[in-house]
């Protein structure tokens, strides 16, 4: 009888017991994040604060952290980039900015978990990017700061103006073009997957008024279109209205003539930044973002010194005789600002390849990701070549400082993976030891085979960190902790750009 009551006593637990016991698994298996997006940019600045909860799932071996909800806390206003006479950034101006949204959202720097920085046009020029970083030198390991150039800024305007979700949701294709301050984008997408991307010197703020009212702000590329036009691309020249809508209307050509795969004229040619876009397919849609998409848009009405609304206009009456629909994005000037970081958290295999352990810990790797089909024969110089055009896609090159990704889902066999080593090898060439360290990281367990491989390679001289048991996606950033012992796996965050 003292049996039974014992093990009834203990069955009973209170309303307050089983409260306390779900607060502690809750606290466990879910994780709640303050997050900032800032995107500066050569026209336009500006950030959102984000709340992330992610939660725990169990797979197997490791534990990954995925977002269950999202929620936006704050969007700051645009600022037109502060830019000092000699052409840099103002830093100061910029800082105070920065300083004044998180005062205005109520939160302090300390209230927040991590965030992306993108810096994107002027912003990544060498002098802006160091006084930049000096911005966020006491946040080091919080952020991720991308320098996107102009293949990367396509690819986060694809994902971020909602074009590429659009075109899964709904199996289609499209192409997406982003009309900024100094640049066009384009990123051609089939069924959510971004095949091809082109940037060409075409925006807004080509020609733009300084703070007296001047038209000072005269690009290289607003000179090209000028002198095509026979205008005079000087400050007086600019003055009129008519000149101004003239060059607009010259320049809607261009972009036009890109959208409909139309053959570039002599100022097509002399404004493309990139390959052109590799043209496979006629799209289904046409999404448009950008500063110049909020008077496509009708967002927008009021003018801020620039050729923007002009631009906007011309776009939009020769987009009249298209047959090819034009889709509004869910956002549009914003599509670059990364509203948030998602952080997911796995651990790697066991058969880790590190032969210096002081290459750990790494931050912030930027992973190229190559999809590469190992079922077969091994193609040697087709996976170098797809390693490469990953790395352009990332405005990575092969010498940077970055984590190259794949999947082995085929049998361990020495011939495969040798094969393997070689291409990784090509793609490294040739790989110094003064170059930074190569992380690989395969979703298949044969991170220690292959990168004792690779480091047996002829020529390859490059301190190399190999690692399994990870997946990693295109657009991610990872930071690698120190091998745990005696468990002998490392822990791997994995901050991926988070797109609603």
């Amino acid at each position: 009888m003292h049996d039974a009551e014992f093990d009834h006593e203990h069955e009973e637990i209170s309303d307050d017991d089983r409260a306390q016991i779900a607060r502690a698994i809750r606290e466990q298996d879910t994780v709640e994040l303050t997050t900032v997006g800032i995107d500066i940019g050569s026209s336009t600045s500006h950030l959102m604060f984000a709340r992330v909860v992610l939660q725990r799932l169990a797979e197997a071996l490791s534990s990954r952290f995925v977002v269950i909800e999202r929620a936006v806390l704050w969007r700051s206003p645009i600022l037109l980039t502060p830019f000092l006479p000699d052409g840099t950034i103002d830093a100061g101006a910029l800082q105070a900015f920065l300083v004044g949204a998180y005062a205005e959202a109520g939160l302090r720097p300390e209230d927040v978990d991590g965030g992306a920085v993108i810096l994107t046009g002027e912003a990544i020029k060498r002098s802006n990017a160091r006084a930049i970083d000096e911005l966020f030198a006491a946040e080091a390991g919080k952020f991720v700061c991308a320098t996107a150039g102009h293949r990367l800024e396509c690819i986060l305007a694809a994902h971020g103006s909602g074009a590429v979700g659009f075109s899964r949701r709904r199996g289609r294709r499209g192409l997406h073009v982003d009309i900024g301050g100094g640049t066009t984008k384009l990123a051609l997408i089939d069924k959510g997957e971004v095949l091809s991307v082109s940037a060409f010197a075409v925006g807004g703020r080509l020609v733009a008024q300084d703070a007296a009212g001047a038209w000072t702000r005269i690009d290289d590329a607003a000179r090209l279109g000028a002198a095509d036009l026979g205008i005079d691309a000087t400050p007086g020249g600019f003055d009129s209205a008519e000149v101004r809508r003239s060059l607009a209307k010259r320049l809607a050509q261009v972009v036009i003539d890109r959208i409909t795969g139309a053959p570039m004229d002599a100022l097509g040619q002399a404004l493309q930044l990139t390959e052109p876009l590799d043209r496979t397919f006629e799209p289904d849609f046409v999404t448009v973002s950008g500063g110049v998409a909020e008077y496509i848009f009708g967002h927008e009405v009021q003018g801020h010194g620039d050729i923007a609304a002009d631009l906007a206009q011309a776009v939009v009456e020769r987009m009249r005789g298209l047959s090819i629909p034009l889709v509004e994005p869910s956002e549009r000037i914003r599509a670059t600002v990364i509203g948030a970081s998602q952080f997911t958290v796995q651990v790697s295999g066991k058969t880790i390849h590190l032969p210096d352990p002081s290459a750990l810990p790494a931050r912030n790797l930027p992973v190229v990701r190559a999809e590469l089909d190992l079922s077969g024969e091994i193609d040697v110089a087709g996976i170098a070549e797809a390693f490469v055009r990953g790395a352009a896609r990332m405005d990575q090159t092969p010498h940077a400082r970055l984590a190259l990704a794949f999947s082995w889902h085929a049998p361990p066999e020495y011939l495969r993976l040798e094969a393997v080593a070689r291409a990784v090898a090509i793609f490294a060439a040739p790989a110094q030891a003064s170059d930074p360290p190569l992380f690989l990281i395969i979703d298949g367990d044969v991170g220690g085979s292959l990168g004792r491989l690779i480091s047996r390679q002829p020529g390859f001289d490059r301190q190399l960190v190999a690692i399994d048991g990870v997946n990693l996606q295109h657009l991610d950033y990872v930071d690698i902790g120190e091998v745990l012992q005696p468990s002998g796996v490392a822990p791997v965050v994995i901050k991926s750009l988070l797109f609603s």
